[in-house]
C-alpha cells in the first residue's frame, strides 16, 4: 500500500510539474509569399537545417514549456492573399503583405468597413527584439504613417533601374526619361504591373515638379522630410487628368521598349537581352550576382533622381488571430541572428538592424582599403556595439557605389527622394481600366505571338545553364 501511494504521489508532482506532457500542442498559422523565409533548404529544395518556423518552436518550448506547431502557407499575389481572408474558409494568426495591402487593411480595421480583412493590434511593449533592433529609418517611417500598433516591419527596398554600365550612359538612367529615350529603343522593360508601371508614369510626366523641389533640396531651401513629401503626392497622384497624362505617356513608352515582365528581367539582362530592367532593388541584387557569377559581368543600380519609390513588407494579425503566438513569432524572426538568416536565404533586406546584420553586410561588401565611406548611421543608429562605429558613424568602406552595397542600403539623400506607393482606394479601377487599355493598344496578335515565343526560346536557352544558381524568387505584384 505504501508504493501504491508514492507511486500515486510521484504520478501528481509529474503532472503538476510538466504540464507540456499532457498539454495539447497550439498550431501558429502563418500565410507568407512563396520562398520568403529560411526554409532550411538548399537550391534543389533538399532538407539541410532547421527552418526558422522550427527553430522558434523548439525555442518556444524551451522559454514556456508548451508545444507549439507552425502550419505554414504561402501565396503569390497580395490580392491572393485577400481574397483568401476573404472567404473565410481558412484562417490565419499572421500574414505578410506589401504596403498597399496594409493601409487598406488598417483602413478597414479604422472605419470598420471590411471585417474579413481587418487586424488585430500589436503589443509593442512585449515586442522585445523588434524595438531594440528595428532600424530607426523603418521605426519613425512606420510610426509617421500610423501603421506601429498594427503592422511590424519584415523586409523593404526601393525601386529604381538595374542596368549595364557598358551600355547606357549613367546620365541617361538617373531620369525617368529611359524609358521614352530613342537612343535605348527595344534595349529596356517594364514592370507588368499596373501600379508599379502608373507610379513609374506619373513621376515622369510631372518630372519638372519633381526636379524643381529636388534643387530646393539640395539647395537647403526644403528638408527631407517636404521633399519627400512632394515625390509622394506625385508618386499616388490619381486625378482623372493625371491618370489621362500617365495613360498617353506609358502608350508612348511601349512602343520603344522591349516589353513588360514580372520575373523575367533579371535574367534577361544577365543573358545581354536588354541593357536595362525597372527593378525591386532585392531583385536587382540578385541579378547583380548571377551577372558577375555567370559572365563576370559587372551590372549596376540607380534611383532615377526625379524620385522612386520605397516598398516594404510587413506582418499584421488577422481579426481573430491568436495574438500571443503572433507576436512571440514576429519578434523571434526580429533577432539579428533570424533577420541574417532570413537574409541570406531569400536576398531581400531585413528592416531590422543590429550588430549580426552589420557584419553580415561588412563581410559580404566591405573594402578595408576602399576609397569611399558609405555612411550607414541613418539605418543602424542606436543598435550597434560600440566597437561598430568609426568617429560615431557605421561606416561601410567601398569602392563600388551603385552596386550591391549600396541597393540594399540607399544612401539618406536618396531614399529622401522615394515616396511610399499608397492604395488608390476608389480610383484602382480606372487606373486598372487605364493599363489595361495600354496594353492593349496597337500590339496585333500575330506580334503577341512572336513575343511570347520569341521569350520562351530565350528561356529555354538560358535555364539549363543558370538553373542551378537560381534561387526561387517571390513576385512582389
Amino acid at each position: 500500500m505504501k508504493r501504491f501511494n508514492a507511486l500515486l504521489l510521484c504520478m501528481m508532482l509529474l503532472f503538476l510539474y510538466t504540464p507540456s506532457a499532457f498539454a495539447e500542442e497550439e498550431v501558429l498559422r502563418v500565410y507568407n509569399w512563396q520562398d520568403y523565409i529560411n526554409e532550411g533548404k538548399d537550391d534543389d529544395g533538399a532538407k539541410i537545417a532547421d527552418s526558422v518556423m522550427e527553430l522558434w518552436e523548439k525555442d518556444y518550448e524551451r522559454r514556456t514549456g508548451k508545444k507549439v506547431r507552425v502550419q505554414y502557407d504561402t501565396f503569390e499575389t497580395n490580392e491572393t492573399m485577400l481574397n483568401t481572408l476573404r472567404t473565410g474558409k481558412t484562417s490565419y494568426d499572421l500574414v505578410c503583405p506589401s504596403d498597399y495591402i496594409i493601409q487598406k487593411m488598417l483602413l478597414a480595421t479604422k472605419e470598420g468597413t471590411d471585417d474579413a480583412i481587418s487586424v488585430e493590434k500589436f503589443d509593442i511593449s512585449k515586442m522585445e527584439n523588434y524595438t531594440k533592433y528595428v532600424s530607426p529609418y523603418i521605426s519613425d517611417l512606420f510610426q509617421k504613417n500610423d501603421w506601429t500598433d498594427y503592422a511590424v516591419a519584415y523586409m523593404w527596398g526601393t525601386v529604381g533601374f538595374l542596368y549595364n554600365p557598358e551600355t547606357i550612359k549613367y546620365e541617361d538612367v538617373s531620369t525617368w526619361d529611359l524609358f521614352w529615350n530613342t537612343d535605348y529603343k527595344n534595349r529596356v522593360t517594364c514592370k507588368d504591373v499596373s501600379r508599379d508601371a502608373y507610379v513609374v508614369g506619373s513621376l515622369y510626366v510631372q518630372r519638372e515638379k519633381l526636379r524643381e523641389a529636388n534643387r530646393k533640396y539640395e539647395n537647403g531651401e526644403i528638408k527631407a522630410e517636404e521633399l519627400q513629401k512632394t515625390v509622394n503626392a506625385v508618386a499616388n497622384d490619381t486625378t482623372d487628368k493625371t491618370i489621362e497624362n500617365v495613360g498617353t505617356a506609358l502608350s508612348e513608352m511601349k512602343k520603344n521598349i522591349y516589353g513588360f515582365e514580372v520575373d523575367s528581367g533579371k535574367t534577361d539582362i544577365v543573358s545581354g537581352k536588354i541593357d536595362a530592367n525597372l527593378a525591386w532593388s532585392g531583385d536587382a541584387v540578385y541579378a547583380m550576382d548571377l551577372a558577375e557569377d555567370e559572365d563576370d559581368k559587372l551590372l549596376a543600380f540607380k534611383i532615377p533622381d526625379e524620385g522612386s519609390t520605397i516598398w516594404f513588407d510587413g506582418w499584421v494579425m488577422p481579426k481573430g488571430a491568436n495574438t500571443e503566438l503572433a507576436q512571440d513569432f514576429v519578434d523571434f524572426l526580429c533577432r539579428p541572428e533570424i533577420a541574417v538568416m532570413n537574409m541570406d536565404y531569400i536576398g531581400y533586406t531585413s528592416a531590422i538592424a543590429g550588430d549580426e546584420i552589420f557584419e553580415l553586410v561588412k563581410e559580404n561588401y566591405e573594402d578595408e582599403d576602399g576609397k569611399y565611406e558609405y555612411d550607414l548611421s541613418y539605418f543602424f543608429e542606436g543598435t550597434l556595439s560600440e566597437k561598430h562605429y568609426t568617429n560615431g558613424k557605421a561606416i561601410i568602406k567601398t569602392n563600388a557605389l551603385g552596386r550591391q552595397l549600396t541597393t540594399q542600403y540607399p544612401s539618406l539623400d536618396e531614399v529622401a527622394r522615394c515616396g511610399i506607393m499608397e492604395d488608390f482606394g476608389d480610383k484602382n479601377q480606372a487606373v486598372l481600366e487605364m493599363w489595361t487599355q495600354v496594353k492593349s493598344n496597337n500590339i496585333s496578335a500575330f506580334s503577341y505571338f512572336m513575343m511570347a515565343f520569341l521569350a520562351l526560346m530565350a528561356a529555354a536557352m538560358i535555364t539549363n545553364k543558370i538553373r542551378k544558381k537560381l534561387k526561387k524568387r517571390r513576385r512582389r505584384r
